[in-house]
Formats: C-alpha cells, structure tokens, sequence
C-alpha cells in the first residue's frame, strides 16, 4: 500500500510540474490571442478591455492558479476562438480521440502478442525470418505515411470507407468504427512491430532459464511452456512498452486524424494553436500528459501482480 501511496504522490507531483510547464510555455511563446481575437478591429483600447476582460491583465502566476484551480474542479475555461466552455467543446472530440486510441491499442495487442509467441517458438525458422524482415521495414515507416497508403488503397480503390467522409457514432455505431478502423491500424502497424521483436527477444532470453528446463522435464509442450511458464516473465518489459505506447498511440492518433480527418482532439488541438487559443491548448495538452503519467502509473502497480519480485518496500 506504502509503494502506491508513492506512486500516486509521484502522479499528482508530476502532473503539477507538467501543467506549470504548459501554461508557462503558452505564455512566452510568440502570438497576441487578443490580436488574434480582435483582427482587422484591433485598437489599444479595444485591445486593453478584452484583455482585461479575459484576465490576461493579471500576473502570470496568479492566471496559473486560477486556472489550474478550475481544471481541477472540471472548469476548463472558455474557448477565445469558439466563445464557448472548452469542456463542452471537448466533451464530442475527446470520445472520438479515445475510440480511435483504444481501437489502435487493442490492435496492437491482438497482432503482437500472437505473433510474439509463433515467432519465438519458431525461432530461427522460415517464418521468423520473414517476419524480421517486414518488422524492420514496418517500423521504418511512420503512421501517417501508412494512413496515406491506407487511404489510397482501401478508399480510393477498394472503396472499404470513404476518405474525408466521417461517420459519427452517433449517426452509426457500425460506419463510426468501419471508418476508424483503418487509421487505428495505420497507428497499430508499427507499434505492433516494435512490440513483436521485444517480446520475441525477451521469450528467447528466458528459454535458458532453468524454470523452463524444468517445465520441460515434466512432459510440457514447447507451447505450453511459452504459454504458460515463459510468457509471465517475458511480459513484464513488453508491459511497460505497451504503457508507453498508448501513451505514443493517443500522441499519434492527433496526426492521423489529420490525415483522415477524423473530428478529435488532434484537429482542435492545432487549429486552437494557430489562433492562440489557448485555453483549448493547455487542456488538451494536460489531459494528454495525464495519459502519459498514468499509463506508466498503472504499468508500476501491474508489475506488483506479475512479479513480485520486483516490489519496493
């Protein structure tokens, strides 16, 4: 309990630094939102009220604290360039962000995990081999270059969804996830790779160990020896992988949806860039951070279940 105490100490520390960190990085980077706001309108005058009106008047630490006291609280504050709660502006996108995420992630562990398990029980065979072979050209390539292929391929000559052409789940549940499938795949694809070759590693590494010579005595099946003896300790680094990669995953779906455009959190959050709407910004960024911090938060305390050897007094 004294290890997720800390833990949890840790994740709202960090958290803190995390929301300083972003709220003083919009404020010295360059651009007026006010000037933004106002446009071909801007006086000084009109300027001085509007930015007195949005508390931009006050100093920096002061607005900070304001602010974070209402993130916390669920008050995001209002959008300059929408003119409306940025939790309501966020409330549709971040769904659709998050499917897209967990839709990627949950490929990357149906395709890694399987295939982690034939390679490594193939080892040296003809399809580890090829499989080596397309896992390095399929992390050489970055997922929006794959979405782009994907939108050539399956929408332009297959015709399996129609690109630029969102569904919302709202108006089909079934066209939503068709739609979303593919850039989720376009994410899993180099994922899974990566994921693929560390797990094959860390499978062929403990086949020495001498719990397997054991396991093996006993009349066990390469297979049920993988399966049921090797896997628990080759998992425990693919599972901090696999933290990190949603953390990449939900980091990455903010590309793709430009390819597809997809309505998320990704396309807000650089069209709230370009015009300094900051408010937008520093949430979406703060919530994404928290993915981060908490995916490996959780990856800690699912070590203390698969090895206790490995937990801190």
């Amino acid at each position: 309990m004294r290890y997720v105490l800390k833990k949890i100490a840790l994740l709202a520390a960090t958290l803190l630094v995390i929301s300083l960190v972003v709220f003083l990085a919009f404020q010295i980077i360059p651009g007026d939102p006010v000037t933004q706001m106002l446009g071909t309108e801007y006086t000084q005058a009109r300027a001085e009220a509007l930015r007195h009106e949005l508390g931009l008047d006050q100093p920096v630490i002061v607005r900070y604290f304001k602010w974070l006291a209402g993130f916390v609280t669920g008050d995001l504050g209002t959008s300059y360039s929408y003119s409306m709660p940025v939790s309501e502006l966020l409330a549709g996108k971040i769904a659709v962000t998050a499917w897209l995420s967990l839709l990627a992630f949950l490929l990357v562990i149906v395709i890694s995990i399987p295939m982690g398990l034939a390679l490594a029980r193939f080892e040296g065979g003809i399809l580890d081999r090829i499989m080596t072979v397309v896992n390095q050209i399929t992390m050489s390539i970055p997922p929006f270059f794959i979405g782009i292929l994907f939108t050539l391929l399956f929408g332009f000559l297959l015709r399996l969804f129609t690109p630029g052409n969102f569904v919302s789940y709202h108006d089909s549940v079934g066209g939503f996830f068709g739609f979303i499938f593919f850039p989720a795949l376009a994410i899993a694809l180099p994922k899974s790779a990566m994921t693929i070759k560390l797990l094959r590693r860390s499978i062929v590494g403990e086949l020495d160990e001498d719990y397997v010579r054991t396991a093996y005595s006993r009349g066990n099946s390469r297979a049920m020896v993988l399966q049921y003896h090797v896997l628990r300790n080759a998992i425990i680094p693919v599972v901090t992988f696999l933290a990190m990669t949603l953390a990449d995953i939900v980091a990455g779906s903010i590309i793709i949806e430009q390819v597809f455009t997809i309505p998320g959190i990704g396309r807000l959050l650089l069209l709230s860039i370009s015009t300094r709407d900051y408010p937008v910004v520093q949430s979406i960024v703060v919530m994404i951070a928290f993915v981060v911090v908490f995916m490996n938060f959780l990856a800690d305390i699912a070590y203390q279940y698969i090895d206790p050897r490995i937990r801190l007094s």
